[in-house]
């Protein structure tokens, strides 16, 4: 429709069909058919015709009026938007879930102002799902693909799991030796809104889903991480949070010959979830880049460890 608007102005500054013909390099009968679509999809006729001379309607005034400044602020968003170098900048609103903001996210933006100044950006440490468009959010990171259709997802980790108590809880309780023994002992939590808990255990062909039950759940990882260090109980949780007390003899992994998880298809992978705009804006763009990046260089400091 712009285009026929684009027409339409040109006809009306010329004030022939004509003439207006010459700027676009259309033919005179090209120009009419498009008055003619133009007028068909507004459902007003916006010129009084005659041999002699062509004049505006009352709509067609109106009309003239309103699609110059329709006309204008369309070309200059169109020449923002292509241009060939553009600077990130504007609000950067993010929706995290804490653990992972807390421990990647808070270091990692800095970094980011550094290289780019003139984006704010503001984050909320938050647990709970929420909706993008209802709550103007530019950006989420969560556990596992989106559900809306509307949205895209870019991966960030891999969400690997270990099964972790500190010497001790190992020293002061009784043996685990297979996943069954688990519901002899103390578990933390993550929260999953539902009465019971299931951990899932695969070693070769052998699946197991083991019930646990603790006194202690969370909706984020790090009151467990927490209550794990100071010998309350057995934590499955993410690696990225517990290889670093792994590795500083802090928490001991327990049964390694076992993949432990949340979910029997695995304890899921790290998305960021952002609108399904064909093209992501320049700031929320770059920020993806820059987090793919860095998260990749974390991820291969946690398997070193």
């Amino acid at each position: 429709m712009l285009d026929l608007i684009k027409v339409f102005d040109q006809v009306v500054e010329s004030g022939s069909f004509s003439q207006a013909a010459h700027v676009p390099n259309m033919a005179p009968s090209s120009v009419a058919r498009n008055i003619d679509n133009l007028e068909a999809l507004i459902q007003t006729t916006l010129f009084k015709r005659s041999t002699r001379q062509l004049t505006l309607t009352e709509e067609g005034q109106y009309f003239h009026l309103q699609s110059t400044k329709l006309v204008q602020d369309a070309d200059k968003l169109l020449s923002e938007m292509k241009s060939s170098n553009p600077e990130p900048e504007g609000a950067l609103r993010i929706s995290v879930f804490e653990s992972f903001g807390n421990i990647y996210l808070a270091p990692l933006i800095p970094k980011f102002l550094k290289l780019y100044p003139n984006v704010q950006i503001e984050i909320e440490l938050d647990n709970k799902i929420i909706d993008l468009n209802s709550e103007n959010i530019d950006l989420a990171i969560r556990i596992g693909t989106p559900q809306d259709s509307c949205l895209k997802a870019r991966k960030l980790l891999t969400n690997h799991t270990s099964l972790v108590a500190s010497p001790d809880y190992i020293q002061r309780n009784s043996k685990i030796t297979r996943p069954e023994d688990l519901q002899q002992h103390n578990c933390l939590l993550i929260s999953h809104e539902r009465q019971r808990n299931h951990w899932y255990f695969s070693k070769g062909k052998a699946e197991k889903k083991v019930s646990v039950m603790g006194n202690l759940i969370s909706k984020g990882g790090s009151p467990l991480l927490s209550a794990a260090l100071q010998g309350s109980g057995v934590l499955l949780l993410s690696d990225w949070m517990v290889k670093p007390y792994i590795a500083n003899k802090q928490l001991i992994e327990l049964l390694p010959g076992w993949t432990a998880t949340h979910g029997a298809q695995g304890s899921g992978e790290i998305f960021a979830i952002y609108k399904a705009a064909q093209y992501p804006r320049p700031h929320i763009r770059a920020f993806l880049d820059f987090l793919v990046k860095q998260l990749l260089l974390e991820s291969k400091k946690i398997v070193a460890i």
